[in-house]
């Protein structure tokens, strides 16, 4: 933003020009008032004032593909989409990093990618999301690309929802639809149905509209004279009640498929098998890792949220201690809280968990926004006191220089990937060292008719030594203090 003549020469016109105390105004209006040793030295791009307030285009976020019969199947069957981000803090590269996930949201849920733009603002316009004349540009978008559907990164208002579809002509969704229609998709247990549709409700009520006789009063109940006194209920009010008490239906299912997994939690804790829980970004591996330690034979696919249902499986320490793995639903950034109450009787396998598996997607441009966003959802399941070990995965495709940035941050980490093994076994030694240990120490000569005792031992506790008598089984292990109170029969108890 340079003028033709020299900063010097364009001052001293601006002085002989206007009076001193228009001067200063002068210069805030004029673009000669630069200079290299001011303005040189400012960090980051200087837009211009119209280039900063402009709809910013996004490259590389189309997924249309190349294979002639995939372009025709897909376009036959997939929505076609335009993506609109507001920039309100951090870097034009982190706006670009969460439009490029929405992206990736939007492919998942199937659709087609054909436009993303990008609005610099202090904060959402309260009417239309991305201001009036903004709207009216992304219109030329649409008409331009042929979308039918914009696709907003944030959580909109019902007003800015009904206003944007006004202004564009199409249909309008924001970023918390789009995940709660991915969940629909992929939700298959019955617990995971009921607690999307939830979820789903939770979020439609505040959006229900009607058109034209969706408005009209329905006609007064009861033993009213004639046509009833009172003026009925009108069609989206009944809607609303309606969806309450299919609400309230669902909160009692949920609650009761939540005590069948609380029993299954109290077994497990009156047999002392200590928990691992695996948390972590969607499509960071998770279930790839759970299938690696325990050959669990969960979907893996390369797609965000592909699994949702928990999974719990047994496992073992290379010492041979007994645990359960557990697999978690994945987290993502601005995660609907919705979705964070549907899922919470989910989430408890988390905050219930002796050790926490946080695994992160090593490959990612920036992976520490995957651990801000997990370690946020975590705080709201109330687990921030459950030990944790960062799993960086994908290491064998990862910036070496990234793994070492996360290795030196992350006190208690170790780098991993699920898809070559490389790293595993020291995670289970990692795993081995970190769950909770017996408290007491028992040596015991157990006779060989209480042979039960031994495998609840072996089981429950953790086995020192073992040693084969002509009297019993001479055990030396260190155990919880109900199997100590059964042991202390056939030898002496220390404290450890």
């Amino acid at each position: 933003m340079t003028s033709s003549s020299s900063p010097s020469q364009d001052t001293k016109r601006l002085a002989h020009a206007y009076p001193e105390g228009l001067r200063a105004d002068a210069l805030m209006e004029e673009d000669v008032a630069w200079s290299y040793e001011i303005d040189g030295e400012r960090d980051g791009e200087q837009f211009d004032r119209s280039e900063r307030a402009a709809l910013r285009r996004v490259a590389g976020l189309s997924t249309e593909l190349e294979d002639v019969t995939e372009v025709e199947y897909r376009q036959l069957r997939l929505e076609r989409v335009v993506l609109v981000g507001v920039w309100t803090t951090g870097t034009a590269q982190d706006a670009d990093n969460s439009l490029a996930e929405l992206a990736a949201l939007a492919e998942t849920a199937g659709a087609l990618v054909l436009d993303g733009v990008i609005q610099r603002r202090d904060k959402p316009d309260a009417a239309t999301y991305i201001g009036s004349g903004k709207a009216a540009e992304l219109r030329d978008i649409v008409l331009e690309t042929g979308a039918d559907t914009v696709i907003c990164d944030g959580e909109l208002s019902p007003g800015q929802l009904i206003q944007l579809e006004d202004v564009v002509k199409v249909k309008v969704i924001d970023r918390t639809a789009l995940i709660l229609d991915i969940f629909a998709q992929h939700a298959k247990s019955r617990e995971g149905k009921a607690q999307v549709a939830l979820a789903q409700m939770q979020y439609m009520l505040p959006r229900l509209r009607g058109w034209g006789q969706s408005l009209s009063r329905q006609m007064g109940g009861g033993r009213g004279g004639l046509a009833t006194r009172g003026p009925g209920e009108t069609k989206i009010e009944t809607d609303r009640r309606r969806i309450r008490e299919k609400m309230a239906k669902m909160r009692r299912e949920i609650a009761d498929m939540k005590t069948g997994r609380e029993i299954k939690r109290q077994e497990r804790r009156r047999n002392k098998v200590p928990s691992v829980a695996i948390a972590g970004y969607t499509n960071a591996g998770k279930s790839s890792l759970l299938n690696r330690l325990t050959g669990a034979g969960v979907l893996v696919e390369n797609a965000l949220f592909a699994t949702l249902d928990p999974t719990v499986r047994r496992a073992e320490t290379p010492s041979g201690r007994l645990y359960t793995l557990a697999d978690t639903v994945g987290f993502v950034r601005h995660l609907p809280h919705h979705l964070v109450e549907a899922f919470r009787s989910t989430m408890e396998e988390v905050g219930d968990s002796d050790l926490i598996l946080h695994v992160v997607d090593g490959s990612h441009p920036v992976p520490e926004e995957q651990l801000a966003a997990v370690r946020e959802v975590i705080r709201d399941v109330g687990a921030t006191d459950v030990p944790e070990i960062v799993v960086i995965n994908k290491a064998d495709a990862a910036d070496p220089l990234v793994l070492q940035r996360l290795l030196r941050n992350e006190k208690r980490s170790i780098a991993v990937s699920a898809r070559t093994g490389q790293g595993l076994e020291e995670l289970l030694a990692l795993i081995d060292t970190d769950l909770p240990r017996p408290s007491v120490e028992v040596e015991a000569l157990v006779p060989y008719t209480h042979g039960k005792l031994v495998a609840r031992a072996h089981t429950e506790g953790e086995v020192i030594s073992e040693e084969h008598t002509a009297e019993g089984t001479l055990l030396k292990v260190r155990v919880h203090e109900e199997l100590a109170a059964d042991l202390a029969p056939y030898g002496p108890v220390s404290a450890a």
